[in-house]
């Protein structure tokens, strides 16, 4: 495993959002979400591919907290343009569990 330095990790942005809204996405080649995500007034709205199918459903993702990574350049994924980066747990292939606070926190807060 490469090792980093605290200055690689802090050039990281990594904050909190809320789905707004969620729909399949069935032009993606691996099973995936489209996301739409609230990172309060200084970020706004930000679209999301996630490949978070085996463990939710599109109804029960609207309004859960997410982290995701805002600083990454935009990712076209066939015809949806991906511009942050949602994180979660990989347990195996197409095996991801979200990363989410345990509380509710104010959306746009950057994880240090």
């Amino acid at each position: 495993m490469a090792q980093i330095t605290y200055d690689d990790f802090a050039k990281v942005d990594i904050r909190v959002g809320r789905i707004v809204a969620a729909e399949t996405f069935p032009q993606a080649r691996k099973p995936a979400y489209k996301l739409r995500i609230d990172f309060g007034a200084e970020l706004g709205v930000k679209t999301s591919s996630a490949q978070i199918t085996k463990y939710y459903g599109v109804d029960e993702l609207k309004d859960r907290l997410v982290l995701a990574v805002v600083n990454f350049p935009p990712r076209q994924i066939a015809t949806f343009f991906s511009e942050v980066l949602t994180l979660g747990v990989m347990l195996g292939e197409g095996d991801i569990v979200l990363v989410q606070p345990d509380r509710d926190v104010a959306l746009g807060t950057r994880i240090a």
